[in-house]
Formats: structure tokens, C-alpha cells, sequence
């Protein structure tokens, strides 16, 4: 596949100048969703995540995985995310810990895992998370191996489908308790809604891709 290891080699070079930040970020946030400078204000004691956003070829395809996270007592029950976590006091740094989640969530070998550069950091003001997302690639399918523990579904999709501007949308999005945020942005993939932190990221990383030229069908 000609066309992965140049998008590997573009991004690299792209992830390495200055990002294009909230502005892009903001473009798939919630409605009344605050500025991470706003955000920030009232958080002493930010909790330090990270999440990984991985590539890597299917046949003729360029694919990312996501994954939808099993029902628990908390803010994020249920959501489709990236794999990734909260960081450890044994992680080294916060790439460390975006391999290391991958490992437990999905089964991901970090060795097999080339980081090419980070997105912007998002901070998630209901669990307090301040979260900073790696880019990686691996150069064939992995095998991924859900942790049943945390891991309802492992969501593939091809890179092309999260890219498209059709797989946008709006709707009330449920939180359970009868509450509900109207009117959100999210990315429809394979039926699931991917929207709050995660489409933010994803909208980031949409805006980088194009920035290197690249297209997909």
C-alpha cells in the first residue's frame, strides 16, 4: 500500500509544527462546552491521561480503532473513546502511558507501536481529566484482544469513514437520569456516536490530515 507510508511520513512532518489547537478541536465540541483556559480555572489538580489514536493498513485501506467502554458507575460509562487512561506514577510520561492502556484495553504490543506526534491536550471538565492524544502506526493489522473488563466492543473503521463530512451529525445525546446535552455534533461510525472529547480529537486530527494533501475516496 503506496499510500500509508506516505500519509505516515506527511503526518510525521505535520504533527512536528505548531498544531491547530482549540480552533479545530472546537468545531465537534458540545454546546456551551468552556475554553480549556476557562475550564481550567477551577482545576487545582488536573488528572494526567492519555489516549492513543492508532493507523494502521487493512488490505487497501488506512484504519483507526476506537473502543466502546462497558457501563459503570462514572461520567464516561458506555462512551466510544480511544484506548488510553489515566497516568500511572510508574509510566515514564504520558507516551507511556497512552502504550501502556492500549496494551491492557486492546491488547496492543508496544513494541509494535511507532509514535509519529500528539495532538492537542483536552481537558473533560465532569471527570476532570486533562487528556493528551498520541498518534501512532503500526505497519501491519494488529490482533487486537479486548480486556472484558473495560472493553464492551472494539470498533474498527477505516480512516477514509471517519474522515468523510457525511459521518457528522447532531443530536440530544443521552447521559443518563433523564438529563441530556441537545443539539451536539458527533461522528456517526459503524452506528456508534463518537462525540465530546473524543470527536474533538478526531476533529483536530481531521483538520492535520487534510492539511497534508492527502485525500481519501
Amino acid at each position: 500500500m503506496t499510500a500509508y507510508p506516505a500519509l505516515i511520513q506527511k503526518l510525521s512532518h505535520r504533527l512536528s509544527l505548531p498544531l491547530p489547537g482549540e480552533d479545530a478541536q472546537f468545531m465537534m465540541a458540545p454546546l456551551q462546552r468552556p475554553r480549556m483556559v476557562e475550564a481550567m480555572q477551577t482545576a487545582t489538580d488536573p488528572r494526567l491521561s492519555a489516549v492513543l489514536l492508532l493507523l494502521y493498513p487493512v488490505e487497501q485501506e488506512i484504519h483507526t480503532v476506537l473502543i466502546k467502554r462497558k457501563a459503570y458507575e462514572g461520567v464516561h460509562s458506555a462512551q466510544v473513546s480511544f484506548p488510553g487512561g489515566k497516568k500511572d506514577p510508574d509510566d515514564t510520561d504520558l507516551a507511556a502511558t497512552a502504550l501502556r492502556e492500549a496494551q491492557e484495553e486492546i491488547g496492543l504490543g508496544p513494541a509494535t507501536v511507532t509514535l509519529i506526534g500528539q495532538l492537542s491536550e483536552v481537558f473533560i471538565p465532569p471527570s476532570g481529566f486533562l487528556v493528551t492524544p498520541y498518534v501512532g502506526f503500526t505497519p501491519d493489522k494488529p490482533v487486537f484482544k479486548p480486556d472484558p473488563r473495560e472493553v464492551q466492543e472494539i470498533i474498527e473503521a477505516p480512516l477514509a469513514l471517519v474522515l468523510n463530512d457525511q459521518q457528522v451529525k447532531r443530536s440530544s445525546i443521552p447521559l443518563g437520569r433523564n438529563r441530556q446535552i441537545k443539539d451536539t455534533p458527533y461522528f456517526d461510525i459503524h452506528g456508534h456516536m463518537v462525540w465530546g472529547a473524543t470527536a474533538m480529537m478526531i476533529s483536530e486530527f481531521k483538520v492535520l490530515v487534510r492539511e497534508t494533501g492527502s485525500h481519501f475516496p
